[in-house]
């Protein structure tokens, strides 16, 4: 509505939504409301008004707090702060940590039946750490201002908010951090602190060099460009539960196993692991890097294999060469994968149903996602057998579940 932008609302704040808002009504409208806690009376300033259906706003005043609501664990990003220089990345650090877990599952649950059709509950598991939620994070991108100091980005917003602290950082990487030196020339500056050797600095563009990470007794080399799980005991956690989630009585060693977006081989590791030398299985990996040092991770496995191409096409395309041989090793077959944020999708499914694997465990980083592939799975035959849920990223919305499926035969 035009002239609402920037005026102040007072707002009854009622239920959680995906993306780390809340939801309020204001004279019959939807409004989404950064900052606040469903239950609470909150004024709100209106930051988009252009909807018709929905508007967006910012708490500024708490009137009636939510017992779960506490000091905010970034000062800089606490909402005594206007809005616009709220620093973002950190958008549930003023809610105690058991009742951000408590709201995860009520949005995995919620995405799970809007958009998967499916009634099913599950906690929200914490990870080792601090009670807080505090000190876990060991890479962290800074963006670059004008003048060339370093913080994140504000939410919704590409304007960097300079800062003097990393709360969500492992203290090595906080001491690594120069977020009081100056860097001009560049739009960004990672800091990693991985868990073999020293933390690092990855300044702009700079040329990827060879960094390792431990996870239990295994090392795993990859480039200090490229992805690796951030929490420092996520890496850890995932693997165990990938391997576990695997039905050893519909495994098979010699079928033809997947690991699709495989990155440089974590979860393929863990299979192996589990099922010993003898296990085949074939890591896709649409970055060729990854696929590399996937290749040297998953060496010891004779018949391990790291392929780099997009899995929508690679998958696709194996599915429809496959001899009859393959097909029948193709439906014998265990299929982990991860893919992005957007989820496996249509094409990926679409694939996956052809070959009829025994069963599939699915990594997710998006409960939405995850939820329209399980409809779409459950259309070519696959059940959601169990699921679990990790909180891989405290004092942020993000949130982790982890599916097995079944087919129906």
């Amino acid at each position: 509505m035009v002239g609402m932008e920037g005026s102040e609302l007072e707002l009854a704040v009622t239920n959680v939504a995906h993306g780390g808002i809340t939801v309020a009504r204001h004279e019959g409208r939807v409004v989404f409301v950064s900052d606040a806690i469903p239950g609470e009376r909150v004024v709100a300033r209106v930051t988009d008004a252009g909807k018709a259906k929905f508007w967006r706003a910012d708490t500024v005043r708490v009137l009636e707090a939510s017992p779960h609501r506490r000091e905010h664990i970034w000062p800089e990003a606490a909402h005594d702060r206007d809005p616009a220089d709220r620093a973002g990345g950190a958008e549930f650090g003023h809610i105690d940590p058991a009742h951000q877990r408590e709201l995860k599952r009520q949005v995995v649950v919620d995405a799970l039946q809007r958009f998967g059709g499916v009634e099913r509950d599950v906690e929200v598991e914490a990870l080792p750490g601090a009670a807080d939620g505090t000190g876990w994070r060991t890479r962290v991108r800074l963006h670059v201002d004008e003048r060339g100091r370093l913080g994140p980005y504000a939410a919704r917003s590409h304007r960097v908010i300079p800062v003097s602290s990393l709360p969500l950082a492992t203290e090595r990487l906080q001491k690594a951090a120069p977020l009081a030196e100056e860097f001009g020339g560049v739009g960004h500056v990672d800091v990693l602190a991985p868990s073999v050797g020293d933390p690092r600095l990855v300044v702009g563009e700079q040329a990827p060099s060879v960094i390792r990470e431990r996870v239990g007794s295994r090392e795993f080399q990859l480039a200090d460009t490229g992805f690796w799980q951030v929490h420092e005991h996520a890496a850890e956690t995932l693997s165990a539960a990938v391997s576990g989630a695997v039905d050893e009585t519909l495994f098979d060693p010699r079928a033809a196993n997947l690991d699709l977006y495989g990155g440089v081989g974590l979860f393929a590791a863990a299979v192996g692991d589990r099922f010993g030398s003898t296990v085949r299985i074939t890591s896709v990996e649409g970055d060729a890097l990854a696929t590399d040092h996937a290749a040297e991770n998953l060496a010891e496995w004779v018949g391990a294999n790291a392929v780099t191409g997009r899995v929508e096409r690679w998958l696709a395309a194996y599915v429809r060469d496959a001899s009859a041989i393959e097909r029948a090793r193709l439906r014998a077959a265990t299929v982990v994968l991860d893919p992005p944020r957007s989820g496996a999708g249509k094409q990926v499914v679409a694939a996956l149903g052809d070959a009829a694997p025994a069963q599939i465990v699915y990594v997710a980083c998006d409960p939405v996602a995850f939820a329209r592939d399980v409809a779409l799975l459950r259309d070519r035959g696959y059940e959601l057998d169990s699921l679990r849920s990790f909180d891989l990223f405290p004092n942020t919305h993000h949130v982790e579940a982890l599916g097995h499926f079944r087919r129906r035969d």
